[in-house]
């Protein structure tokens, strides 16, 4: 059997954290496994190195924020500079690999590490954001074959050019899950400081248990909409090629959260899960031309400006005119709204831009939503009962998202987790 490890920052943050993670790694390859391991830089490393590059940087200039990409866009498009970002980012992964490769090494195993370009891990050109295209592990198989640990850099690959690029924030995540689904590993174990996915953030709602089993497309809604748990694309990538991911933790050996496809499970649980996102911001158009291809410049201007657009309202119209209302990363607002100033609708006149960043959004997700009815209107009676205004909604088969005022966000996400009945029982949409 093959395994994939991955261990964040925190579970590498110290040489004593290193080494535990050294015998947590050989205790597994003494089962019989051969053992791949991706690693994140130690915690606080990347962003240590952001630091100094914001040092260099002129006021306003590739500013670090918590709240999205490590690029400000001041810089976006600034391609030298991303460039040397990446290169400079890239070193903090290069340094846990060695450590590790060298802890297991000290314990009596046999490790040897790799960096982007010696695992083969090939992407595209896009710098602080790449996607992956493909791998040329034989490199891996080689040293699987000769008896060692493969300790992988995560966050990192090569493109066409030969230049380092990265994956983005969580990276190591997507790292691992691509790795497994090329070596066609029979698990991919994400190893952190937290031993799960829970029904909600229980710093937020202490009642919140953790869930056994959750589908590939629960988890990746979870993940879309605000659950810190799991990059977004590692779950894309865990679903499309059906890689088993255990989320577990690196302190303990308890069992943890399995992601699984919908056919290897038994639903059981309408709602699974319920995420608070803070990171959005409402923008509403007035008097908004109500013509073919009006929707189109607004919306190709936000596309252009590589900005994602969640929610979308438009009101009926009122005289030609209308108004439209939609929803953007908070980090994306300032330029969002520059954007849509410097739009020429030609024949229409002046169009007014609110926007409003004290706002987020609240979904409750699950598989079971599909063969339930009144999900949604229950969730509204839920939020009504605690006097929590709706100022926008919208829904798919497996969730129903709100925007709320943000004074009431964590009120809203304890009173659905109630509601719902998630701190009840086994919560697990898998038996």
């Amino acid at each position: 059997m093959l395994i994939v490890q991955k261990f964040g920052g925190s579970s590498v943050a110290t040489l004593e954290r290193i080494r535990n993670v050294a015998q947590r790694v050989l205790a597994t390859q003494r089962t019989g496994q051969d053992v791949v391991v991706v690693v994140s830089a130690m915690a606080g490393e990347t962003n240590r190195l952001i630091g100094l590059s914001n040092q260099l940087a002129s006021e306003g200039d590739a500013q670090l924020t918590s709240k999205g990409p490590y690029v400000a866009s001041e810089r976006a498009g600034d391609r030298a500079h991303e460039r040397e970002l990446d290169q400079l980012v890239s070193t903090g992964e290069n340094v846990s690999a060695a450590l590790l490769a060298m802890a297991i090494q000290n314990a009596g195993g046999r490790a040897i590490s790799l960096v982007g370009h010696q695992i083969g891990l090939q992407t595209d050109g896009t710098y602080t954001n790449a996607r992956i295209l493909g791998f040329s592990h034989g490199r891996i198989r080689q040293e699987l074959s000769a008896g060692n640990v493969v300790v992988c850099a995560g966050f990192q690959g090569l493109n066409a050019a030969g230049n380092i690029t990265t994956l983005g924030r969580g990276g190591s995540d997507t790292s691992a899950v691509a790795l497994a689904a090329a070596l066609k590993a029979d698990a991919c174990e994400i190893l952190t400081d937290v031993d799960g996915v829970y029904t909600t953030d229980p710093r937020i709602e202490p009642r919140a248990r953790k869930i056994h089993r959750i589908t590939y497309e629960e988890m990746l809604e979870l993940a879309s909409l605000g659950a810190k748990v799991l990059q977004i694309r590692s779950v894309e990538f865990a679903m499309k090629f059906g890689v088993p991911v255990h989320v577990r933790s690196s302190l303990n050996e308890s069992e943890g959260t399995w992601i699984v496809s919908e056919q290897k499970s038994l639903e059981s649980a309408v709602v699974t899960g319920v995420a608070l996102d803070r990171n959005e911001a409402k923008v509403t158009l007035t008097n908004v031309p109500d013509v073919p291809g009006t929707i189109a410049s607004i919306f190709g201007v936000l596309a252009g400006a590589d900005i994602i657009v969640d929610m979308i309202i438009q009101n009926a119209s009122r005289g030609g005119s209308t108004d439209v209302t939609f929803t953007v990363p908070e980090n994306d607002l300032k330029k969002a709204v520059a954007g849509l100033r410097s739009l020429d609708l030609p024949g229409a006149g002046p169009m007014d831009i609110l926007s409003d960043p004290d706002i987020c959004k609240i979904s409750i997700v699950g598989v079971g939503m599909r063969t339930h009815a009144g999900v949604a209107a229950k969730a509204f009676e839920i939020l009504g009962r605690e006097n929590i205004n709706i100022q926008m909604v919208s829904t798919s088969e497996i969730k129903v998202s709100v925007i709320v005022h943000e004074r009431y966000g964590e009120l809203a996400l304890r009173a659905l987790h109630a509601g719902f009945g998630l701190h009840e029982g086994p919560a697990s949409s898998a038996a």
